[in-house]
């Protein structure tokens, strides 16, 4: 299976410092799921316009069954992810944000600033992450099966 992992951020896509959220996706994936993936690996500027081109170009042209992307969906200016996921979505499965959410805010108060999202366009399901490798280890396997089970149903 093809899965793209997008990372937005302005100073990793910088190399101001290591990008660490994607690589916390890959292994995350490998250690709760036994399906082999073919990662694309995407690094980007929390740039509304590049992030919904990059979107659609793994969506559309890619071909890729799952697009997760890490960072940009917090309250500051510069996190645009929800809002340029929205904007390519064909349509928003809100569950993934809201469980996600909910876990997070058990550890950390302020998890409830997380606008994540979720949905798909086509044949492929885009789930929107959060940028901290931790929180990463914690909502991924949390998701899993819903992710497994919305990949079943875009395959029929």
């Amino acid at each position: 299976m093809k899965i793209a992992r997008v990372t937005l951020s302005d100073r990793a896509s910088a190399g101001v410092y290591e990008d660490l959220s994607g690589p916390e996706i890959e292994r995350v994936w490998a250690a709760h799921d036994g399906e082999s993936a073919e990662w694309v690996r995407v690094l980007i500027a929390d740039d509304r316009a590049e992030i919904e081109g990059t979107l659609r170009r793994l969506c559309d042209e890619e071909g890729c069954a799952l697009v997760l992307t890490t960072g940009g969906t917090g309250p500051a200016p510069r996190d645009v992810t929800p809002e340029a996921t929205r904007a390519v979505l064909e349509r928003e499965l809100p569950g993934f944000g809201e469980i996600m959410r909910a876990q997070s805010f058990a550890k950390v108060p302020t998890a409830i600033l997380s606008r994540a999202t979720a949905g798909t366009r086509g044949r492929t399901l885009l789930v929107n992450l959060p940028g901290n490798p931790r929180a990463i280890g914690e909502c991924l396997p949390l998701v899993l099966p819903a992710i497994r089970e919305a990949l079943r149903h875009l395959r029929e």
